[in-house]
């Protein structure tokens, strides 16, 4: 009597949703589904730790049924959450969640970087970079790793779609203002704004959209479009997105100590690299620098996760199970 492979959990949690998967020993993709985001932490995000166990306790059983199999039945699983690791006193409470899910505790938790990095590379070493809603780097090789990044919107996340929104509302109000020549970006953002009054902008972020990351995020499109009719400013921020990722790549690359003379893998993920604008001009950057090269990403962020859970039990899945499962993707 044969017995049936293994099956692996990937959990890719986000800041606008989580994507489970489950993957099988022998490279079979056996069942995908979204959930809400588990993103907990900062103002409106939720209500702490006990978001990230309501969303895996609906999720991962109905995972788990697409697939025809009980929740027990899972070898292994990876849950890369966002925001894990940047709240220490969480960690504990954090942790032992999926081990109340699962009923045991054959998985491991860390930050979501982990997940795209995982599927862009099969576990190969190199390095991701992620520009989303935010940005960061994240590579290893051997028992290297290396996170780059990732500050948050506040301070940091350069180059990421909250931060090409953040300056794509300034190079308005500077055109607006006639700081700015004005160009592509001032009728596609004010189109989008809908403003009786330039100055109601001010209220608009402040009070209706409550500063909300996402929102924001989501005029990056409208920065990148305007830089590809040839607005000189959104072309400038766009220029200046791309130079911060690369440089999340290179430190990244560093940390991780690639020989002299080694060709470093870097993938990028995230809506922002959807613009081919923008990953393009990502491509050239780090073949500027030298020895970096930019390659496509083989697999998901939760398919990643799935493999990070196979290899963590000690049965990584071999090339043969990982090239029918790139088939069958």
């Amino acid at each position: 009597m044969s017995v049936a492979p293994a099956v692996f959990l990937g959990v890719d949690g986000g800041g606008t949703k989580t994507a489970l998967c489950l993957v099988s020993a022998d490279g079979r993709l056996l069942a995908e589904r979204d959930a809400p985001s588990c993103y907990y932490l900062g103002a409106g995000q939720g209500s702490g730790p006990g978001l990230v166990r309501e969303v895996l306790a609906a999720a991962v059983p109905a995972v788990c049924a697409d697939a025809g199999i009980e929740v027990a039945a899972v070898e292994g699983a990876f849950f890369g959450l966002p925001g894990y690791g940047e709240a220490s006193d969480d960690l504990a409470e954090v942790d032992a969640i999926p081990g109340e899910v699962l009923g045991h505790h054959r998985y491991r938790c860390d930050n979501d970087m982990v997940c795209g990095w995982a599927g862009s590379l099969a576990l190969a070493a190199g390095v991701n970079v992620v520009s989303g809603t935010g940005s960061m780097s994240y590579g290893e090789r051997g028992d290297l790793r290396a996170r780059v990044g990732g500050w948050g919107e506040l301070f940091g996340d350069e180059g990421s779609a909250y931060w090409l929104g953040i300056r794509g509302l300034q190079a308005w109000t500077q055109m607006t203002d006639g700081r700015e020549p004005v160009g592509a970006l001032h009728g596609l953002l004010g189109e989008r704004l809908g403003l009786d009054d330039p100055l109601d902008l001010v209220s608009l972020v402040h009070e209706r959209w409550q500063g909300d990351r996402r929102t924001i995020a989501g005029l990056a499109p409208l920065v990148v479009r305007a830089a590809e009719e040839g607005d000189p400013a959104a072309r400038r921020i766009v220029d200046d997105a791309v130079a911060e990722l690369a440089r999340l790549a290179l430190v990244a690359a560093d940390r991780l100590r690639f020989p002299a003379g080694a060709v470093v893998p870097v993938t990028g993920s995230g809506g922002v690299f959807g613009a081919p604008l923008v990953r393009a001009a990502f491509a050239d950057r780090l073949r500027s620098v030298g020895g970096l090269v930019l390659r496509p990403s083989r697999f998901s962020p939760a398919v990643g996760a799935a493999l990070y859970a196979a290899r963590e039990v000690g049965a990584p899945l071999d090339p043969d199970a990982l090239a029918r499962l790139e088939a069958s993707g």
